[in-house]
């Protein structure tokens, strides 16, 4: 899978062959379609392995952490180095190239990724809810509204190429901005 993740973030996804990605990991291109049926099947496994291992390692949140503004600053932070680290805007930007011709690809990268990321901390807000420190009356848009606000600024110009990869500094106040913006309106009024 190493190698043809390589190929298609140096490629793209239509200029890459099966065949350069067959050499580029050392097997032939028969023994790489007994495993995958087409290019576009070896794509979405490959979006979906790094979508998973995303959700997983970034949204890793304790509900029984209390302390909102900390888990929420880590999370966020998180967020946006994993987004900004070298060469995570390529997948996002082939997904989005191929997605009208593929909508199945599309769809998988984004339930795999954005929107499993959405539902953990979905559930983490709602037992923050549970518990009385937290109110909010909708938990699922609430946490979007957090993950968009961390890469606010920082997301678009990065998609498009415009700037470089943001120093921790701004990653650090983009973020603080964003948790101070959220507790504010969803901290209960005392």
């Amino acid at each position: 899978m190493e190698g043809a993740r390589e190929v298609f973030l140096a490629q793209g996804f239509d200029a890459a062959s099966m065949g350069e990605i067959a050499r580029k990991a050392g097997v032939s291109k028969g023994t790489l379609y007994v495993y995958f049926d087409s290019k576009e099947r070896l794509f979405e496994a490959i979006t979906h392995e790094a979508c998973g291992a995303q959700a997983e390692t970034v949204f890793s949140l304790d509900s029984a952490d209390h302390d909102v503004e900390a888990v929420l600053t880590r999370l966020g932070r998180s967020f946006v180095k994993f987004l900004c680290r070298p060469g995570a805007m390529s997948p996002l930007r082939t997904v989005i190239a191929i997605s009208n011709r593929m909508p199945e690809i599309g769809r998988e990268f984004y339930e795999t990724g954005p929107a499993k990321g959405v539902t953990k901390l979905c559930h983490y807000l709602e037992s923050q809810v549970a518990a009385g420190i937290l109110t909010i009356e909708d938990c699922e848009v609430a946490a979007a509204q957090f993950l968009d606000s961390c890469v606010a600024t920082i997301l678009k110009p990065l998609l498009f190429n415009a700037v470089e990869a943001p120093s921790d500094g701004r990653i650090d106040h983009v973020v603080g901005i964003a948790v101070r913006t959220f507790l504010a309106a969803y901290r209960p009024v005392a």
